[in-house]
């Protein structure tokens, strides 16, 4: 039951417009919430990013009360308390604030004070004709399916995944090599049945889109009225000598992947790990297995990330890495993996054309992926791009098929942040799958609304955390950097022309998430600008979102 509480410190409410600030609640242990000023209203709300729990006073509030979060770019609607953008899947919890006797209250629950968060209004008895199928059950199908069920549509919900789990926190299996899909699984299967949402183990192997059936390869039939494809990718395999008939060769995306890869390095570790490729994925999981085994980045770039970061700034990630232990074999190209002398069945070494052998206990594949839309492929009611991806339009609705969406690593999509100009583009990134999600949910629930635009965000583990916001369909010609880049604290802006299209941070919060709320208004400084000084941090943000 609610009751009142008293904020620590407080004798009035006396924030200015566009002010927050963190307040701790007497009487409970550890007990605080966020106060938000917007046009002349405060607000009280929890403390903290549902997401990650990152605290929400670092992050950025807009004029018309959109509070986003410094690390990851989850962003809340301070007025409700809502999840207006990805990662975050549950909204803040909102408090009654006010002034009595020379001091401000709250009125709240003690368990919902500390919890820094609500429970989203997803229960839900289906009724009706309509049925709503998802195709996959990663970040996009679970970003659509809550957002179906929180926008109030009542119809029937499926989601068909051949993973053997609940939809996960993909995120945490290459970052930190989480293996207990209690501690990544988004959501339980009681989750699932209060809100009404069938959950099928099972793999698609074909759609019949003139009669909206869907044939698994359990010989099972599911029939829709609206369909999300959002089944995401398929790492890729290397087509060399050794790596398809050596075992403890591994590939990395679905839970059972992590469980072997840490089966393969043993409590005892001290082992020799081989990551094939310098991409996130590479980089991540080199971090990851960093501790007491030896391990070594085989990659083609002159530095790890360069083609998307740039050699000055891969060069920052490999010394954070190197640090830890990681070597580098960096401009290098693979030959072969070659069996152990001990057992001919397993790896035992890596080849390299240049002649170096590596010793290898088990080698970890971080070369890509490739969009998993094997069950269209014969498909002649649908026409795949040249990548296996789906064109969609704003909407990410499936070009010459009304009704049917293509979200996350298979869709290309109609880009219209900084520099894209509706160029055409696929990114394989965790939050564009959710907000995709979320965006088609409400193309479904309520047709007449326009998609929502988001500003794509990524985040990864290299040593130290990395954010980044923006896109670069085009490319990009030029980059600035402010910080201090020698100490892994910076900021870089990259340009097309003068035209900022994408920011990555390492701590410098709120850089990211302030950047990507001025990309939205079109109010992003110049390359130029910024290279004469200015910061981000300084810009105000007009209320108007222009993209």
């Amino acid at each position: 039951m609610a009751q009142e509480y008293k904020l620590k410190g407080l004798s009035a409410l006396d924030l200015t417009n566009g002010e927050k600030r963190e307040v701790e609640v007497e009487g409970i242990e550890n007990g605080k919430v966020l106060l938000a000023r917007v046009g002349g209203t405060t607000h009280a709300m929890s403390s903290n990013c549902t997401h990650y729990g990152a605290p929400l006073k670092l992050g950025v509030l807009n004029p018309e009360g959109r509070l986003t979060c410094a690390w990851h770019g989850a962003c809340f609607d301070v007025g409700t308390g809502d999840v207006e953008d990805a990662p975050a899947l549950d909204p803040l919890a909102k408090f009654e604030v006010y002034e009595k006797n020379g001091a401000v209250y709250i009125n709240g629950e003690e368990a919902t004070i500390k919890a820094s968060r609500r429970n989203p209004n997803v229960k839900c008895a289906a009724q009706g004709q309509e049925k709503v199928v998802v195709v996959g059950g990663g970040s996009g199908a679970m970003g659509a399916v809550q957002a179906l069920r929180e926008q109030g549509f009542k119809g029937n919900i499926t989601i068909i995944s051949k993973e053997p789990n609940l939809p996960i926190d993909r995120t945490k299996l290459s970052k930190a090599l989480i293996a207990d899909k209690s501690k990544v699984e988004w959501r339980s299967q009681g989750w699932f049945d209060s809100a009404s949402i069938s959950t099928v183990s099972d793999e698609v192997k074909s759609i019949d889109f003139k009669s909206q059936t869907i044939s698994t390869k359990s010989g099972k039939s599911h029939t829709y009225t609206k369909l999300i494809l959002a089944s995401g990718g398929t790492p890729k395999a290397l087509p060399l000598p050794g790596f398809k008939e050596l075992s403890n060769i591994f590939l990395l995306r679905t839970i059972p992947d992590v469980q072997a890869i840490l089966g393969a390095v043993g409590e005892e570790k001290g082992k020799n790990v081989v990551i094939i490729g310098s991409s996130f994925i590479g980089m991540e999981v080199a971090n990851a297995l960093s501790s007491n085994n030896t391990v070594t980045v085989v990659g083609m770039e002159e530095a790890p990330l360069e083609k998307v970061m740039g050699s000055e700034v891969g060069k920052i990630f490999q010394k954070l890495i190197a640090k830890n232990g990681v070597k580098f074999q960096m401009g290098a190209s693979v030959d072969s993996a070659k069996a152990s002398s001990d057992d001919k069945s397993k790896v035992g070494s890596v080849s390299l054309k240049d002649g170096t052998n590596l010793p290898a206990d088990l080698v970890v594949l971080g070369v890509g992926v490739t969009p998993a839309t094997e069950y269209l492929q014969e498909n002649g009611a649908i026409q795949l791009e040249k990548d296996g991806s789906i064109r969609t339009n704003e909407s990410f609705e499936v070009e010459g098929h009304s009704g049917v969406y293509a979200i996350g690593d298979i869709a290309t999509y109609p880009y219209h942040g900084p520099g894209g100009n509706g160029s055409l583009t696929r990114i394989e990134h965790w939050n564009v799958a959710q907000n995709a999600g979320r965006s088609v949910a409400a193309s479904i629930a309520k047709p007449t609304v326009a998609p929502k635009r988001f500003i794509p965000v990524f985040w990864s583990a290299m040593g130290s955390q990395l954010r980044y916001c923006g896109n670069t369909p085009n490319g990009w010609d030029d980059l600035v950097m402010q910080g201090q880049p020698d100490e892994a604290k910076f900021a870089a802006f990259y340009g097309k022309g003068d035209t900022v299209v994408a920011v990555a941070s390492m701590q410098m919060d709120p850089v990211m998430s302030k950047s990507a709320e001025l990309m939205r208004r079109s109010k992003m400084p110049t390359l130029n600008e910024l290279r004469k000084g200015k910061s981000v941090l300084d810009v105000g943000l007009p209320s108007e979102v222009k993209i």
